[in-house]
C-alpha cells in the first residue's frame, strides 16, 4: 500500500464534507491564490534569497526542508520550508519525544532549532517557500494547517473534513494564537474553517495574517 493509500484508507466509506463554497467561489479563490501567491513570491524574492544564503552558511546542509504533509483528498505532498533545525534533527527526534510532543507535536524549547532558525520561525520567513506549494496547487493561501501523517489519527473522524480542501499557508489557527492553542482546539478550528469557508472568510483571514505574524503570538 502506498503512503497516499494508507492515509486515504480511513476515509473509505466516509463522505468528505464539501465546504460551503460554490464551484464559482472555489474557482475564484483558486484564481486569487495564483495571483496573490505570484505577487507575494516576486515581492519576497530578495528576502528569500537572503534567507537561503544565510541558511546555507550555517554549516552546510540543505536550504529547503521538505516534509510530507496530507493535502486535498488525502493526497500526500512535499511541504516546503527553509531549514530551521540542525542537519541531524530528524535523527535526534526519537530521543527527545516526551509528553509535550505527544500532546501537541511541538516542543516549546526545541534544542534542535538553530539561532538563525529561531529568527526565521519567529518572523515566519521559514514558511515563504510554501508560496511555491500554493502555485503548484498543493496548498491554498487560506486553509487548515497542513498536517503530517502521524497527526492523521489525532483528527479521527474529522480527517474527512480536513481532506475536503487544500491546506493553507495561513488559516484560523494561525491567526488565533498558533501553538498556544491546545491540539483539540486546532482540530476544531480547522473543521470550522472547512465547513464555513467562503470568499469573505478567506479575505478576513488574509487580513488578520499580517498582524498575527507581527505579534509573534504562539510562535516557537
Amino acid at each position: 500500500m502506498s503512503i497516499t493509500e494508507a492515509i486515504r484508507a480511513p476515509l473509505a466509506g466516509k463522505a468528505i464534507r464539501a465546504p460551503r463554497l460554490s464551484l464559482n467561489g472555489a474557482g475564484l479563490i483558486r484564481a486569487l491564490d495564483i495571483v496573490l501567491a505570484s505577487a507575494a513570491l516576486l515581492f519576497f524574492l530578495p528576502l528569500m534569497l537572503l534567507a537561503a544564503l544565510a541558511v546555507r552558511s550555517q554549516g552546510g546542509g540543505l536550504v529547503l526542508f521538505r516534509q510530507q504533509r496530507i493535502g486535498l483528498g488525502g493526497r500526500v505532498f512535499d511541504c516546503l520550508k527553509f531549514r530551521t533545525m540542525a542537519a541531524d534533527a530528524e535523527a535526534r527526534l526519537p530521543g527527545l519525544i516526551d509528553a509535550e510532543w505527544r500532546a501537541s507535536r511541538k516542543f516549546r524549547n526545541d534544542v534542535r532549532v538553530t539561532p538563525l532558525g529561531g529568527f526565521l520561525r519567529r518572523s515566519s520567513i521559514d514558511e515563504l517557500p510554501q508560496l511555491l506549494n500554493v502555485l503548484r496547487g498543493e496548498m491554498s493561501l487560506v486553509g487548515p494547517r497542513p498536517i503530517v501523517m502521524d497527526e492523521a489519527m489525532l483528527y479521527g473522524r474529522r480527517l474527512a473534513d480536513y481532506c475536503a480542501v487544500r491546506p493553507g499557508l495561513t488559516g484560523l489557527w494561525q491567526v488565533s494564537g498558533r501553538n498556544d492553542v491546545p491540539y483539540r482546539g486546532r482540530v476544531a478550528m480547522d473543521v470550522w474553517l472547512v465547513r464555513n469557508l467562503t470568499l469573505g472568510v478567506y479575505l478576513a483571514i488574509l487580513g488578520r495574517t499580517v498582524p498575527a505574524v507581527m505579534s509573534r503570538r504562539g510562535v516557537y
